[in-house]
């Protein structure tokens, strides 16, 4: 990753977390019809930590990242990100907060008719106006580097790689230097070296952006290598929450079921 004074040094993997929190989900409440996904969650997301969500298929792992973001209305409860309650605020506000937080879909969400210029320039274009064509221009040249991908800027998206594709649409998120970051399986769908990188790459953001993420994955690689702590949802709550060793450690059959 190409050094960048004004976002401090890459040196270890792992940042210390503090004990300020910049979101808060108390009771939180998710149903779609009679499908209950959500029941009363909550968690907390300290400054400088990487939390990793585990759980089965349809407990509610993505559903709980969209509702933080204001993609998905709630039924109950509140998420206080940066202090603010995220179900109360109107379009206005919502779009305000979206702009300090960075979405990586488990697509990736590239514009298959755009370049990966086009594309890392769409955010940066309608949230930074103010630039010049140079700052533009230095500003992807640099989330490139950060990425391991210089030399793709001109590439569209259907001659990139699953892997290549996966490292763009993470430039397009940070370009715009988010407070916090949010992960659906960064690694569904790629082979085991590519999700290595793609994990080494997420704890570099990390240091690098500063930035408190929420991880949801089903990889227990990904998790154990990115993970400040770690929680599991069960039957739409947190079943536990605690640090990566006491997961391995733990004796619990629906716990020991993601280390198999």
């Amino acid at each position: 990753m190409k050094e960048n004074p004004t976002k401090g040094q890459l040196s270890d993997l792992q940042i210390p977390p503090t004990t300020e929190t910049v979101i808060e989900i108390d009771g939180l409440q998710k149903s779609f019809g009679k499908l209950s996904v959500l029941a009363n969650a909550s968690l907390k997301l300290f400054i400088g930590e990487n939390l990793v969500v585990l759980g089965k298929s349809g407990s509610g792992k993505s559903v709980l990242i969209k509702c933080i973001v204001g993609l998905l209305n709630t039924n109950g409860g509140t998420i206080d990100v940066f202090g603010k309650d995220v179900t109360k605020m109107d379009r206005k506000e919502l779009n305000i907060l979206r702009q300090k937080i960075g979405f990586l879909f488990q697509s990736g969400a590239l514009y298959d008719s755009m370049t990966v210029r086009q594309n890392l320039e769409f955010p940066l274009r309608r949230l930074k106006k103010e630039y010049t064509e140079k700052q533009y221009t230095d500003k992807v040249t640099e989330v490139l580097e950060n990425v391991g991908l210089p030399d793709v800027v001109d590439m569209m998206p259907s001659q990139l790689s699953g892997g290549m594709r996966k490292r763009i649409s993470l430039a397009r998120t940070i370009i715009v230097d988010p407070m916090i970051m949010l992960y659906d399986e960064p690694t569904t769908g790629l082979d085991p070296v590519t999700s290595d990188e793609i994990s080494s790459l997420i704890l570099e953001v990390q240091k690098k952006y500063k930035t408190s993420s929420i991880i949801i994955t089903h990889d227990i690689k990904c998790a154990l290598k990115t993970a400040n702590r770690m929680l599991m949802l069960e039957n739409g709550s947190v079943y536990m929450e605690g640090k990566p060793k006491e997961f391995e450690k733990s004796s619990d059959p629906l716990i020991q079921a993601f280390f198999k």
